[in-house]
């Protein structure tokens, strides 16, 4: 397993997909999943570095440059590269909605959204796909190195908390049997397989359709 030589700011990036119907505003797209999974295995090669600084960056569809980024930029730019979904004003919008059912006073102590950053933080798109209604169950903590995800599909959205509880996030990029995952922990973007995070606690599982 990777470890972390570059984590000053992880455990406040990352992020994942949707389920079906779950807002009646999306229109379904076909194959959803596995176009997810397409678009966060094209960055592979490309995105070769992690930055975890904070930027100003334009809105909507803001982004850093394509060959940096933190875990959370895989599901962010594989939505816009995917599906045209702007995870940025998506966030957005929902948290001048909601602030307070975001963790954004409790973990940065913010008062108010703030769009440069907000949808590369991992906690607050896990709040987002919960909120999306996309969770899906956990199964129980299996013995002998932590928990592990059942039968994840291409496109599904999985997070765990690392070593110090940092978050972290992926995306399925295969599956179910042997699945692998694209993830940026450190190196850049890499697909590397799901039994490699086994020693990590699971803290979400989300399918998110469109």
């Amino acid at each position: 397993m990777l470890t972390l030589d570059r984590r000053t700011t992880l455990g406040m990036f990352v992020a994942t997909p949707f389920m079906a119907g779950a807002n009646p505003s999306h229109a379904l797209i076909p194959d959803a999943g596995r176009k997810l999974a397409a678009a966060a295995r094209e960055q592979v090669g490309v995105t070769v570095d992690y930055d975890p600084s904070y930027r100003n960056i334009g809105y909507p569809n803001g982004d850093v440059l394509r060959t940096s980024g933190v875990c959370s930029d895989v599901l962010v730019r594989a939505a816009r590269d995917a599906w045209d979904i702007d995870l940025q004003r998506r966030v957005h919008e929902d948290m001048v909605k909601a602030f307070e059912a975001y963790p954004s006073r409790r973990e940065w102590g913010l008062t108010k959204p703030d769009a440069n950053i907000d949808h590369r933080r991992v906690l607050n798109l896990e709040t987002f796909l919960a909120r999306q209604g996309a969770s899906l169950p956990l199964p129980p903590p299996r013995p002998l190195g932590g928990d592990a995800f059942d039968a994840p599909e291409p496109g599904d959205v999985l997070t765990w908390r690392l070593a110090g509880g940092r978050p972290h996030l992926g995306v399925v990029v295969d599956g179910p049997k042997h699945a692998h995952v694209a993830h940026n922990i450190g190196y850049g973007v890499r697909e590397e397989p799901l039994w490699m995070f086994k020693l990590h606690r699971t803290a979400g599982h989300y399918r998110w359709r469109v």
